[in-house]
């Protein structure tokens, strides 16, 4: 493929460049990710492991209940950490991308209102409306795109917010449930 001007060739490079660093933070998301999943399991398993070796030793039956109580509440505040630690993978995955993203936009309406700014320059006589048109219409545009940039922000404000109100009452509800079975155990044995 030949490019027939230095600016085409420097477009594509530009092009190229974007693509592979929106992949670059695409997959840098990706690895945080399994980088996360790795630790979970491998926590996991080293607590079933211990909890598996501690479960034999009682022979009270309330006793194996308040044991397994004292699962349920790590469990629950590990869950609730998991979610919240996966939650911010992607709200920062998303925050690069969108930052990227309006970079991106940026060089290109520069280069819409040169290419118009040059036009206008170029425009023969009566084409003022067309011109004056054209520059309205990149406005709109710029605005709506602005507009929607804020919405998509307080959008995933809102659902961080949401997440963190869901997960405190979550915690909270643990903890007392945990507190109420040892508790419990201990008032009948």
């Amino acid at each position: 493929m030949a490019l027939s001007s230095p600016e085409q060739a420097a477009a594509a490079k530009a092009s190229l460049d974007a693509f592979f660093g929106l992949t670059g933070k695409v997959f840098e998301g990706a690895e945080k990710l399994a980088a996360l999943n790795l630790q979970v399991v491998r926590s996991t398993l080293a607590e079933a492991q211990e909890n598996m070796t501690k479960a034999p030793g009682t022979t009270d039956p309330l006793q194996w209940f308040a044991l397994q109580s004292g699962f349920t509440g790590p469990f629950t505040e590990k869950s609730l950490s998991y979610g919240r630690q996966v939650f911010d993978i992607a709200s920062t995955t998303q925050a690069e991308v969108t930052q990227f993203a309006q970079a991106q936009y940026e060089r290109y309406n520069a280069r819409v209102q040169a290419f118009v700014e040059e036009a206008a320059k170029n425009a023969p006589a009566g084409s003022e409306a067309a011109i004056a048109a054209w520059k309205s219409a990149i406005g709109a545009t710029t605005t709506l795109y602005e507009t929607l940039q804020k919405t998509g922000q307080q959008a995933v404000q809102v659902a961080g917010n949401n997440f963190d109100a869901v997960t405190a009452t979550a915690s909270k509800a643990a903890r007392r449930n945990a507190e109420q079975v040892p508790a419990a155990a201990g008032a009948k044995g």
